[in-house]
């Protein structure tokens, strides 16, 4: 299934035209303009290098093409290779480099034209893990270092989480939610992004009385649970509520209360900093429960078919109308 990630970024650069509406940077029409005449470049997932040309020449060729002068081009070229940290490197060719410097090639030759808006599709895809993690903060320092606009399409959403200001979830080639990372993960505007987004628990519910900021709601599967609620919702609404494994907490002595359900772990994952429960509820709910390893050990901090109680506080749970 496409959502349109790609199709979207190509648009903007001028190498698919819309099929309806207007493109508008910084409120100019673009839509007609080619691509060498909008004031945007695109850096690519293969990163398209000439292996013909040196770091420098694959660098300098945009500007060659503009018709800039020898030396400014010289300057240009320097400055770039300076800002990605390549100095030293621009006589090798692209086979010669590893695949983190031919990204940084890349992203200087893209830079080199100084666009004002800069596209970037699935720019890490082919680093390994712990290039990809380092890269990341690499990138946000470029853009903080150049003040420039952003683009990146991305399908990993820990990479779009440490690198966006802003995020757009797409869905079916429309954007369904744009807005921070933090608000993307704890405010979800729908079932579909919050299932999207990272873990999360959804448990379908029925509304029993809400006012005060609280609602009560009455657990389809059994149970009542109250969740922090700005809105006051009628009276026998159907809602979701979205719970993320991390706002949950887990106990083996027997509690009671509000927001507190008994039941036995099913299964325990290690992820090293974390460990993630699924737990069966006696109401027949599978739950996802996240604690962090804070003592070193190689078991489990609670052994599998462990008797145990899952709470949470009121204000752990977003309320999801669609």
């Amino acid at each position: 299934f496409r959502s349109g990630k790609t199709t979207l970024l190509r648009m903007l650069a001028g190498f698919e035209r819309p099929s309806a509406g207007r493109i508008l940077l910084d409120g100019a029409d673009i839509t007609d303009l080619p691509p060498h005449r909008r004031p945007v470049n695109m850096m690519f997932q293969n990163y398209a290098l000439f292996p013909h040309l040196t770091v420098e020449g694959n660098i300098a060729f945009g500007l060659k093409q503009d018709g800039m002068r020898k030396a400014e081009v010289a300057g240009r070229v320097a400055e770039m290779l300076a800002l990605v940290k390549l100095e030293g490197l621009g006589a090798r060719r692209p086979h010669q480099l590893s695949g983190g410097q031919r990204q940084r090639v890349a992203l200087a030759r893209a830079l080199a034209k100084r666009p004002r808006l800069f596209l970037l599709d699935e720019p890490m895809a082919a680093l390994d893990r712990k290039l990809r993690e380092d890269t990341r903060f690499e990138l946000m320092e470029l853009q903080h270092k150049l003040g420039l606009t952003f683009i990146v399409v991305t399908h990993d959403q820990e990479e779009a989480m440490t690198v966006a200001s802003r995020i757009g979830v797409m869905n079916g080639g429309r954007l369904v939610q744009v807005a921070t990372p933090s608000e993307i993960y704890e405010r979800p505007n729908s079932r579909w992004v919050a299932d999207f987004v990272g873990d999360i628990n959804l448990i379908d519910g029925r509304v029993v009385s809400s006012g005060l900021n609280h609602t009560l709601i009455d657990i389809l599967a059994g149970g009542r649970m109250l969740v922090a609620q700005p809105t006051e919702l009628a009276s026998g609404k159907l809602i979701t509520v979205g719970l993320r494994p991390e706002k949950l907490i887990i106990e083996t002595n027997g509690l009671s209360g509000e927001n507190c359900f008994p039941g036995r772990v099913e299964d325990v994952g290690y992820r090293g900093g974390a460990s993630l429960y699924k737990i069966k509820l006696d109401n027949g709910l599978d739950l996802k429960v996240s604690v962090a390893n804070r003592a070193r050990s190689i078991e489990p901090l609670i052994a599998r078919q462990a008797k145990v109680w899952v709470s949470f506080p009121p204000e752990a749970g977003v309320v999801l109308l669609r």
